[in-house]
This record gives C-alpha cells, structure tokens and sequence, in this order.
C-alpha cells in the first residue's frame, strides 16, 4: 500500500512482555533522570529501587501519596485505580509539594504504563474547565501532542485549521512552548483570541467548526502540580497526561509523542478511556509529527483496537528536484509568517509537504478520508482553493480576534 505499510497485530504474550519492560525500562534521557530518582527516593544515581524500597513514613506523618509512593520505590507500577487516587489528591491540593515532587520523579525513571496514565487523565478530565458545544464529542478531533521533540513546523496546528475546513470538527488544544513558538503563540501572532473564554470556544466550534482551547484556562488542578513540575529538569507525566485532556471531550485525536517507546502505552490508554479513532505517533527521525525526512510509526487505535503502521513520506509528500532544505523558523514572527504562507498556498516547498502529511493523519482520525493518501489529495484542494485560509480567518472572528497580515 502507497504512503503507508501496516505491520500485524503482536500476538498478547508478546504485547504483555513488551509493557513489561517498558515499565522497567527507564526513558532515555538526561542524567537529571537518575538524580531525580536518588532524590525521590534517597538511593545512590544509578541504584534500582526494586525489591527494596523505603519503609513508608508512620501513619501519623503519612501524607496522601504514601501508598503510591511506597509501591513506586519498590519498583512496582501502580494499577489505575491507585494512579487515579494519587492524582486526585494532587488534583484536589491535598499534597504537599516535595510529595508531588516524588511521585513525578519516580514516575519519570520509566515508562509509565496504560493504567498509570488513564488513571490521572480519568481525574484531570473531571476537574477540565469544559467547553459547552454541541458537536458531540465522538465527532471532536484534536491534534496536540506532548512536545518535547525537536521542531520545525506548526505542522500540527496547519493540520487542524485544514482538516477544519474539510469538514471536521476540530477543538485545538494546545499551550505556550519552550520554543517560544508554540500553538498558542503562532495563533496569537496571526490575531486568534487565543484567551476566548469557553462559551465563545462553543459558539466557535459551532459555527466554524474549530476553536482554540488554551491549555492554561482549562485545568485548574494541575496548579496545585505546577511548582513541583518547575522544580525537576525532566519532563513528566503530565507532559503525556495533557494532550489527552481535551476541553471538548474530542474522541478523536492525533498524538505526536517525544519518544517511540511512549508509542504503546498512549495508545493502550486511549483504548481505556474509549478512544473513538486516535493516531500515536512518532517520526523515526525523532519528531513528534508525521516526519518528511524519515517514516514514522503510528498506532492506530479504532474500535477498541491497535494496528501498527508506518507512513513513508517518500511516497504519501514526495519532494521536488528543486525544493529548498528544511530551514525551521528562528523566530515568533517567522514561524507565524510560515504558517500564514503555507495556509494561503503560497508555501509550495517542504512545509507544505509536512502541512499535507499531518492533515492527512489529522482527516483519517476524524474520518474524513479512507487513507493518508487521500488525504494529502483533500488537504491540497483545501489550501489551493482558499478554504483553509478562510477558516483561519473564521477562527479569529469567532474567536473575537483580528487579523494579522491578511492583506493578499
């Protein structure tokens, strides 16, 4: 098959052995991995924490996260219902910093499981600040990804602007980056009201079919986390834990994720919270995107189920002879210049090959399209034609924004 080669379903032994190792396996990383872990857990850098563990603090000091703290040191995973209390006492402000501190660090010297990770979004989605639209939320697409991987391109956010003007019903999730050029960034520079409140998100998505949803107005729990994330040098779970807790719900998603082996277990955590149709995926080059330098492997998720594939940029976005090399923007106002250029058609470089590709991901989650090649045909119509650059202009009107360098 062009574009795509599908790879068979592994066999549930296998799949049982990989998860776990994964929850062995501590994430490559930098070596503030190994010295968060001895600081969490008072071990030497380097030293394992299985079988052996410290004895948990007295009942009369033991502070919420006790338990769960207790079966990490000892190098267990924690099931979902013990990943969900620990987050809700950190959701609800009843842990203390240096608590939450440990739980992260502990958590980020390995892979974290499916379980681990549906049970803290069950909690942070029952705390989200929602946004009240009347898409139904097996209709909603997003296209967030974790971050942390190197970037070139708001390719993520160019997909859902298009897949928006292809019909689908898009709640873009996203937040300020390390970058300085992030969704949320990029969209303010071209006049998105990218602080609309909710109620103007709804009216948004229902008229245009896409809104922004800024990350910082919608989770009010994850302030009581936030002095702990600052403090560690590493990412942590909620670095995964966010894109997976959509404002509208969306059931429909594409998931960039900043390492490969985070492939299986954001997939197995989709299948858990009933994921209607959702791309995980990672570049074999080390993007977080659907890459057009390497092929990238996805997991699928659809009806309860996985497949892995992987798209060949070679065949779904072929380069031209004479096409420029890939010059990521150094700046806000390049990045937001790019994106502008590419939305109006007027990018014919590798850009907009990459623009193509993650369109194409973005309309095959939502059901748009029967395939990644479809779908580079429909997202090219929909920037020839004006209508991805007419949402664009929808969206900052609805949004109750202005425009930025519109002028043709």
């Amino acid at each position: 098959m062009s574009g795509h080669e599908a790879r068979p379903e592994r066999s549930a032994d296998a799949k049982a052995r990989s998860a776990a190792e994964s929850a062995r396996s501590p994430l490559p990383g930098p070596p503030e991995f190994a010295a968060a872990r001895a600081a969490s857990t008072g071990e030497p850098a380097g030293s394992s924490a299985k079988g052996a563990g410290a004895a948990p603090a007295s009942p009369g000091t033991a502070g919420p996260l006790a338990a769960a703290l207790a079966e990490l040191v000892r190098g267990r995973t924690l099931a979902e219902s013990a990943a969900a209390s620990a987050f809700e006492a950190i959701a609800d402000g009843r842990a203390s910093e240096p608590e939450i501190g440990a739980l992260l660090a502990l958590l980020a010297t390995r892979v974290p499981t499916a379980e681990e990770l549906a049970g803290a979004v069950r909690v942070m989605r029952s705390r989200v600040r929602s946004i009240p639209t009347s898409v139904p939320a097996h209709e909603i697409l997003d296209t967030a990804g974790t971050g942390g991987a190197p970037k070139r391109f708001n390719a993520s956010t160019a997909a859902a602007i298009v897949a928006a003007s292809l019909g689908a019903k898009v709640a873009k999730h996203g937040n300020r980056s390390r970058t300085g050029r992030g969704s949320a960034e990029v969209l303010a520079a071209l006049g998105v009201n990218v602080d609309a409140d909710p109620a103007a998100q709804a009216r948004s998505i229902d008229r245009c079919g896409i809104c922004f949803a800024f990350a910082i107005h919608h989770h009010p729990a994850a302030k009581h986390a936030l002095a702990a994330r600052r403090a560690l040098p590493i990412p942590t779970i909620f670095n995964l834990v966010g894109p997976l807790v959509n404002p509208a719900g969306a059931m429909r998603q594409v998931v960039g994720v900043y390492h490969a082996s985070l492939l299986r277990p954001m997939a197995e955590a989709l299948v858990r919270l009933g994921s209607r149709r959702a791309l995980v995926l990672h570049s074999d080059d080390g993007l977080d995107e659907v890459s057009i330098s390497a092929p990238t492997r996805i997991f699928e998720v659809e009806q309860g189920r996985i497949r892995e594939w992987s798209a060949d940029p070679a065949a779904l976005v072929p380069a031209s002879a004479d096409e420029a090399p890939i010059e990521a923007p150094a700046s806000l106002e390049q990045a937001a210049a790019l994106l502008r250029a590419v939305l109006r058609g007027e990018e014919r470089g590798w850009a907009r090959r990459m623009a193509l590709a993650n369109s194409a991901a973005a309309l095959l989650a939502a059901d748009r399209v029967r395939s990644l090649e479809e779908g580079v045909a429909a997202a090219s119509g929909a920037i020839d034609f004006g209508d991805a650059w007419r949402t664009l202009e929808a969206l900052v009107e609805h949004s109750g924004g202005r425009l930025v360098g519109g002028d043709r």
